[in-house]
C-alpha cells in the first residue's frame, strides 16, 4: 500500500525515551531492530554501546538517552534498535519503543525554545494527536521533539566504533 502526501509534509517515526516522544524523519530509517546485546568495544565514548553486524555492515550501537545527556535506558521486551543513514553512515539507536509512523505537516512544527544547553538536538516540536480505535475524535495529542540527525551525527565516534 502506497499512501502520497502533500508538499510541506513528511513521515515521521515516533518513538519513547523515559517518558518523553521523540521523532526522526521516516527517508534516514533503514530498519528497526529488536534489541540484541552489541559486540562490546574498548575506548569509546560511555554510550556506545557497541558494534552489530547488519548484513555484512558493521554499525555502531549508540544508547540515544545517554547521547542527549539523560540516564541509561533500561533494557525491556520493547526496546529496539532505530538503524538510521546520517550523512551516509549507519548508526544504531536505542530507544526505549517505536511509537508510530505519522505525518505531519511542516506548517505545525515549531521552533526548538532558545535555551542554553551544550547542543541542540532538537529541530522542532511538533504536536500530533492520538489515535482512538473506536472512531471518536482524539483527545488532546502528544508533543513530539524532532531530533536534528545531523546534530547528533557522531562521525568521529562512529569513526573509532566502525
Amino acid at each position: 500500500m502506497t499512501t502520497t502526501h502533500e508538499p510541506g509534509e513528511r513521515k515521521v517515526v515516533t518513538f519513547s525515551l523515559g517518558h518523553q516522544m521523540f521523532g526522526i524523519d521516516m527517508s534516514a530509517l533503514i530498519e528497526i531492530r529488536e534489541w540484541e546485546e552489541p559486540t562490546p568495544l574498548p575506548g569509546v565514548a560511555p554510550y556506545i554501546k557497541g558494534v552489530t553486524n547488519l548484513r555484512g555492515t558493521v554499525v555502531p550501537v549508540v544508547g540515544l538517552a545517554e547521547r542527549i545527556g539523560w540516564p541509561a535506558s533500561e533494557i525491556h521486551s520493547r526496546s529496539c534498535i532505530l538503524v538510521v543513514n546520517i550523512g551516509g553512515k549507519h548508526c544504531g539507536f536505542l530507544v526505549d519503543e517505536v511509537a508510530d509512523i505519522v505525518l505531519i505537516k511542516q506548517e505545525d512544527v515549531q521552533p526548538a525554545p532558545e535555551v542554553e544547553i551544550g547542543e541542540n538536538v532538537i529541530s522542532g516540536l511538533v504536536q500530533i494527536s492520538a489515535r482512538t480505535t473506536d472512531g471518536a475524535p482524539p483527545a488532546g495529542g502528544t508533543m513530539v521533539s524532532l531530533l536534528d540527525l545531523a546534530t547528533l551525527s557522531l562521525t568521529r565516534p562512529m569513526e573509532a566504533a566502525a
